[in-house]
């Protein structure tokens, strides 16, 4: 808990507005996150990439905060802000001080309801979001990140990345975008989370003066459709002009809410250091993990990472190896394999357990410690489970045995439960 263990207080507003607060009297500042249960989950061929593309629409202002003036409003009060959409969210900040907060309620409020979708700026808006998506093909992670997952998700719309298809990039209109945009950014499909310098009684006065009169709307309906069990191994080759070469592992892994998460994320720590489950905090150092002594300390790869989400449904444990300019993707697979086997063999040690478990918890800590990711915290974890999830996070990872890890190993990580992506450089091509 954060501030002397002071509780969030929980709320909901007529209009169906979930309120999470918490007082957090370390400094003279409020942080506010509105978070809409939106994200490249609720997206159909057609229109993959709608979710993102609203987020960008979100900062083209609103007739009471034209474009242009939002960045200096907020900078001006000493803030700021930012956004982000995922595959489960969309999530808006401003991290503000404690005397000027208002404008974020304001703010947050208007364009709930006022953002404009101006056919120009959509326009405009388009170019940019397909200069992004091209700039992201030049990145062969990217590319190699996009046909695993692609591999991985045949059915379920966890599928598409999040900034969508080129193809759906260039034809979706203007009533595509505002559609969705009206169907999702309304109150009964929203929670505020703020931590940081106030009283709850008085902020949350101000909360509902300025957020409940906004017409409920209806959460919206969702059609998710199950991704059938994988009957064996997939694999996948990309191929282009860079040197550097890739090898990425994908398993299919257990939701957040699954007995298994918790087990697993201490796996992902002994095999490759822990994941962050926070957008925000960086990572610590994996030298110590499995993966890392046997694939970099042995000249395998140049490096190594493991990722391990949080998502509503099941989604991936990924591994990720950077190619040593000496090595091909099947030597580096010779050894991963190598690794996997061994925890598929025998438990970890209570030493290494010890030690993976500690690292995780530290991760975590530090992710949590400043006011904007407690805040963070508060309505990130309503997306895929609720607070209490956060709350117990660091009790139940103590928890975990070398058996429960043992049992995860043995349920995902399995040749007919992942997909094996290598980027390759291009040979060249003859034609006869």
């Amino acid at each position: 808990m954060t501030d002397a263990g002071r509780a969030v207080f929980k709320t909901r507003l007529s209009n169906g507005l979930e309120i999470r607060l918490q007082e957090v009297h370390t400094a003279p500042v409020i942080s506010n996150w509105i978070w809409y249960r939106v994200g490249s989950r609720n997206e159909k061929p057609g229109t993959t990439g709608v979710s993102h593309w609203v987020e960008h629409m979100q900062f083209k202002g609103t007739p009471t905060f034209p474009a242009g003036k939002l960045d200096r409003v907020i900078s001006r009060d000493g803030g700021y802000w930012n956004a982000f959409t995922w595959l489960d969210w969309t999530a808006y900040f401003e991290t503000m001080p404690a005397d000027r907060i208002q404008l974020a309620f304001d703010l947050e409020s208007d364009r709930m309801q006022n953002s404009q979708f101006d056919p120009d700026e959509i326009a405009s808006e388009r170019t940019v979001i397909i200069s992004e998506r091209q700039g992201h093909e030049n990145d062969p992670d990217f590319r190699l990140s996009e046909e695993v997952q692609a591999a991985a998700f045949r059915v379920h719309s966890y599928h598409h990345e999040v900034i969508g298809d080129m193809a759906d990039l260039e034809t979706m209109s203007r009533d595509d975008l505002y559609g969705h945009y009206r169907r999702h950014y309304v109150p009964a499909n929203a929670v505020i989370a703020i931590a940081g310098d106030f009283v709850i009684d008085e902020l949350l006065v101000r909360v509902e003066e300025t957020f409940g009169g906004i017409p409920a709307g209806e959460p919206p309906s969702l059609l998710v459709r199950k991704e059938p069990l994988q009957q064996g191994e997939r694999r996948v080759t990309v191929e282009g002009p860079e040197e550097t070469e890739l090898l990425s592992l994908a398993y299919h892994a257990p939701h957040a809410r699954s007995g298994d998460f918790l087990p697993l994320a201490v796996l992902d720590s002994v095999l490759a250091g822990a994941s962050s489950l926070n957008f925000f905090s960086g990572g610590l150092s994996n030298k110590t993990s499995r993966l890392y002594r046997a694939l970099v300390d042995g000249e395998q790869a140049a490096s190594v990472q493991g990722s391990l989400a949080a998502t509503i449904d099941p989604y991936l444990y990924e591994i990720h190896a950077t190619i040593r300019p000496d090595r091909a993707p099947e030597d580096v697979l010779l050894v991963l394999d190598g690794e996997i086997d061994r925890v598929l063999q025998e438990p970890i040690s209570k030493d290494e357990l010890e030690r993976a478990i500690k690292q995780a918890s530290a991760l975590f800590a530090y992710s949590s410690e400043t006011i904007t990711n407690q805040a963070f915290w508060m309505g990130y974890t309503e997306m895929f489970a609720n607070f209490e999830w956060f709350e117990s996070y660091m009790d139940q990872l103590r928890a975990v045995t070398s058996e429960d890890v043992l049992h995860a190993a043995r349920t995902y990580l399995l040749p007919s439960n992942r997909v094996v992506g290598m980027y390759r450089k291009s040979r060249g091509s003859s034609h006869a």
